[in-house]
């Protein structure tokens, strides 16, 4: 249900974007940069560490969609579940575990952050921009993450789906044309 009392009960974070176009548009255009620019990581990736964050905060919504984005890209179904189990025990390449370390670290205790945190995705194969972008992106939805559940926003498994296909088909590119419809 959302909090709030413009929106309809079941509104979806869409339609709380076009109610706020100004300060909406550009926080999807830095969606749409760093999760579907140029980047170290695929697009596959990047979905995944949103995907992985957003479990790691419990927020449904978010964690939903990326899920379901991730695994439209050719994420594994069911990964995510297991990497929210425990992250050693999935397999999945290892220079990614070193990165889903490091955001999980970031996520939940910010300021024990430490220089061994970083040397040990250094170590794992990853340069200074694939650190600054997985932070980035750690950044960005602990951010959604903060905003959806703070406004109440919430959806099932049928709107996943649908918001993952038109994030597959149109990047965050094609939300903004969608908000600026209104």
């Amino acid at each position: 249900m959302s909090y709030l009392k413009s929106q309809p009960d079941e509104t979806v974070l869409l339609e709380v974007f076009r109610s706020y176009p100004t300060l909406s548009l550009p926080i999807i255009e830095y969606h749409e940069i760093l999760m579907r620019g140029d980047s170290p990581f695929t697009v596959a990736e990047r979905e995944l560490i949103a995907a992985y964050v957003s479990g790691l905060n419990a927020c449904q919504y978010c964690h939903g969609v990326h899920t379901a984005t991730a695994e439209a890209f050719g994420v594994s179904e069911g990964l995510l579940k297991g990497l929210l189990e425990d992250v050693d025990s999935v397999e999945i390449d290892a220079k990614m575990i070193a990165i889903l370390r490091y955001v999980k670290k970031l996520t939940e205790a910010p300021a024990k952050m430490t220089q061994a945190d970083a040397d040990e995705v250094f170590a794992a194969g990853w340069d200074d921009q694939a650190l600054y972008e997985a932070v980035s992106v750690c950044a960005l939805f602990n951010y959604m993450n903060r905003l959806v559940e703070g406004l109440g926003i919430k959806a099932g498994p049928e709107y996943f789906k649908v918001s993952s296909q038109r994030l597959a088909e149109h990047g965050y590119g094609g939300l903004i044309k969608l908000i600026q419809k209104g």
